[in-house]
């Protein structure tokens, strides 16, 4: 998540035009969705020394009308406290168990067991196998993915969708978004996994890094939700005026190519730092998760639906490592109080 997403880059050509600042102090909202609308939930990462107890993380998410949370990995102190409060549930993995499910079909099982079937309290939504995998370890993913679905189906929980999150620059020929491509075979085949199976394709969004990879074409207000440019894709004629849309359009027309149009996308990271490097700041971020949550309630020009989508993240994590934004995505300060002016009502 800290590199620069080398596929959301291509989306330089779509923003022509410079304008003003982007308004700082927007008030984030984050309102409780009607039964229809699928929900925006929020990552709760961990990699800090001065977090709260998981006990009062998940109050602070029911006492902000917040329903959805992932989680990075098998952690029993979230999931004892995630447990019969209906806060609908993406749990990853974590990428260094992904081999063995791959090989062993019995290490699923049993990482099924400790670590879900244990929980009958909690709302499993989907098991996240691996995050931004990349290099040869990509081979493991598919394997993995059929043997962690077998081992939930033995326990009496197939209604658990399986499915992984990928980085966004798995997507090539991204501008105009109707071009998009999986840049990778394995795509492909875990693309027809996902339509056999069900279930959507996890991708973490961030027009933060392409904007940071050339702010002389992308444009602040293009990348945060602000209105200004305005974009036509020639191939179909749909207009753009946001980055984040065209980039998850680009995913729709990837899965499209690859035969398999079914399947669904689920964002299952997005956000704006707001201290630690180039753009980021209170300002930039508050306008850009208040501008992410109004706007995926109607979709994207390509699919005009709601989008499921989760912000990263419920905190600053002082303990993150590599670019110095990756401590400043948080909605809040470790003490719960909220880094930027929050409205989540």
């Amino acid at each position: 998540m800290d590199q620069i997403l080398v596929a959301a880059a291509n989306q330089v050509k779509m923003a022509k035009q410079s304008f003003g600042p982007v308004l700082a102090g927007l008030a984030l909202l984050l309102a409780a969705f009607p039964a229809a609308v699928q929900s925006i939930g929020v990552c709760y990462g961990v990699i800090g020394d001065n977090l709260p107890p998981a006990s009062d993380v998940v109050k602070l998410y029911r006492s902000n009308g917040i329903d959805s949370m992932r989680i990075y990995f098998a952690d029993p102190n979230a999931l004892q406290a995630l447990s019969g409060t209906n806060i609908g549930v993406v749990m990853d993995t974590g990428n260094e168990n992904v081999a063995a499910f791959a090989t062993r079909p019995s290490a699923a099982a049993a990482w099924v067991q400790r670590n879900v079937k244990a929980y009958p309290g909690v709302s499993f939504r989907y098991i996240a196998v691996g995050n931004e995998i990349t290099g040869s370890d990509t081979g493991n993913i598919l394997p993995a993915m059929r043997n962690l679905r077998g081992a939930l189906s033995a326990a009496g929980l197939g209604g658990i969708k399986v499915s992984t999150a990928a980085r966004f620059d798995v997507i090539a020929n991204s501008y105009p978004p109707s071009n998009g491509v999986f840049k990778d075979n394995y795509m492909l085949d875990i693309a027809r996994f996902l339509s056999a199976t069900g279930a959507p394709l996890l991708v973490n969004v961030y027009p933060y890094f392409a904007y940071r990879g050339d702010t002389s074409n992308i444009h602040l207000n293009y990348a945060t939700f602000q209105p200004g440019t305005t974009v036509t894709d020639d191939n179909n004629g749909l207009t753009y005026t946001n980055l984040f849309d065209a980039m998850v359009d680009s995913i729709y027309a990837a899965l499209a190519h690859a035969g398999t149009p079914d399947v669904s996308v689920v964002v299952s990271e997005s956000g704006w730092p707001s201290a630690g490097g180039l753009g980021a700041s209170v300002g930039s971020a508050s306008t850009y998760n208040q501008g992410l949550i109004n706007h995926v309630r109607r979709g994207t020009p390509r699919r005009p639906r709601p989008l499921e989508t989760y912000i990263f993240a419920m905190f600053n994590e002082n303990k993150k490592t590599g670019d110095g934004t990756e401590k400043h995505f948080g909605l809040f300060n470790p003490n719960m109080s909220p880094a930027y002016n929050i409205a989540f009502r």
